[in-house]
């Protein structure tokens, strides 16, 4: 993780909350499903998935992955370090957001009280990929080795604080700037931080999100780990054996302004389980779950929607399906009028879908990317339906109130992402729509 923390402190423009909002903008989103707000909801709530099948990273072994085709922003005339897919997937991104940052200029918001906080987990291997094949080739041909790696290998491009870096770089951003990486949890903990910087009075507005590129070392390293399904990827499904990679880019402005969609409510949780496999009873991510709705003030039965992580392997499923009939119940409980011993307090157990199946796990993307989708079904009223056929789900899950096209539309107006990374580092997110009403409760 790279820091640099501006030490400019100015009093919050007039007209901004001093208490606990925490509003999250229009997010500028690239992801498998498009570029455009109306191509990605599009394919979001008609389970349209945006997989194609390639051996690009795989030579000889066809895989399932989510790829961005979407036009990127030309890096041509950037500084060397910055060039890079993931810097050019974020800079797309951040290109949608213009109208919010023009937003915080008007409202007289110095560059020092704008943060800039991300999540990536490859950062610039990809690049760095490309230069070792480049060496290598020359080294093959008899260039001494000290002389063979390209001109234009740049080895700050993979440095993990260098998404941060860009994004400052390019919108300007001068307040406290840095990277986290924590596996797929990564993007999601930047938006609680990003939380925190509002509330601890070091920011007025945060730029905060996440983006992970395709490259070999991610599908190879997930691949020796028996994680990586040949087919599409089958959350919840009986015949689920893993996932399908992706890559994205997904940026928020973070403001503690009201109304809007807000995030609430964060939980966090490290139950140090193993190195890369959940903890099979689901207590670390229970306990993710009710921090979150601690954190928001809201109880199990207030939530509409859960976006599941939802990762189709065996383990994450069943952790997850069972961390969830406990604290919130099943469909069969609410089916039958009984809580079973549950914390739910509402005549139906919340709706659940994964939306990886649709793009692929972004890993170190996807905490934002789902947030994002979240922020969709609010702003729409729509719910994203669970891609697995009904036919096709694990009898020998918890029955869970999964979405499918034909459930009846209830706007929701609470909603929860779960993100569960390796080394049993979880985090759930809760996010609401509120009236602009001065009245109405924040976070």
């Amino acid at each position: 993780m790279t820091e640099s923390v501006a030490t400019v402190a100015t009093a919050p423009p007039k007209g901004r909350d001093t208490g606990n909002a925490c509003r999250l903008s229009r997010p500028g989103i690239v992801c498998p499903l498009g570029a455009d707000h109306g191509l990605i909801s599009s394919a979001l709530f008609s389970a349209s998935r945006g997989l194609r099948v390639s051996d690009d990273f795989s030579p000889g072994t066809p895989l399932s992955l989510g790829r961005v085709t979407a036009r990127l922003v030309d890096d041509s005339d950037w500084p060397a370090p910055l060039r890079s897919r993931n810097n050019r997937l974020l800079a797309t991104a951040l290109e949608q957001l213009a109208p919010e940052l023009e937003a915080l200029k008007r409202q007289g918001i110095a560059p020092e009280r704008i943060g800039v906080v991300l999540g990536t987990s490859t950062s610039g291997i990809g690049e760095t990929e490309a230069a070792m094949d480049a060496q290598r080739a020359a080294v093959a041909q008899g260039t001494p080795s000290a002389d063979s790696w390209p001109q234009s290998f740049e080895y700050r491009r993979q440095e993990l604080g260098a998404p941060a870096e860009c994004v400052a770089w390019l919108s300007g951003a001068r307040g406290p700037i840095y990277t986290l990486s924590t596996a797929c949890t990564s993007s999601a903990k930047a938006l609680a931080s990003a939380r925190r910087l509002l509330a601890s009075g070091q920011c007025d507005a945060v730029i905060a999100g996440g983006a992970d590129s395709l490259c070999h070392m991610t599908v190879k390293g997930f691949m020796s780990l028996e994680a990586v399904s040949r087919k599409q990827s089958l959350p919840l499904g009986a015949e689920r054996d893993g996932i399908n990679l992706g890559e994205a880019a997904v940026l928020f402005v973070v403001t503690p302004e009201r109304g809007g969609v807000q995030l609430t409510g964060v939980g966090e949780s490290s139950d140090a389980h193993h190195i890369s496999a959940p903890c099979p009873d689901g207590s670390g991510a229970e306990a993710a779950m009710r921090g979150a709705l601690a954190s928001a003030g809201r109880a199990p039965g207030e939530i509409d929607y859960i976006n599941l992580h939802g990762t189709a392997t065996p383990l994450n499923d069943a952790m997850e399906s069972l961390a969830i009939s406990r604290l919130f119940g099943t469909d069969a409980d609410s089916d039958s009028g009984s809580d079973a011993g549950s914390d739910i307090d509402q005549p139906r157990s919340p709706a659940v879908s994964s939306t990886k199946a649709l793009t692929g796990h972004t890993l170190g993307a996807c905490g934002a990317l789902e947030a994002a989708f979240c922020w969709l079904a609010l702003e729409h009223g729509r719910l994203p339906p669970h891609a697995t056929p009904r036919e096709a789900l694990d009898p020998a899950l918890p029955a869970l109130n999964i979405v499918y096209r034909d459930r009846p539309e209830t706007p929701p107006l609470r909603v929860m992402s779960n993100g569960f990374a390796f080394g049993g580092n979880n985090i759930s997110l809760v996010l609401e729509r509120h009236t602009t009403d001065p009245e109405s409760s924040a976070c």
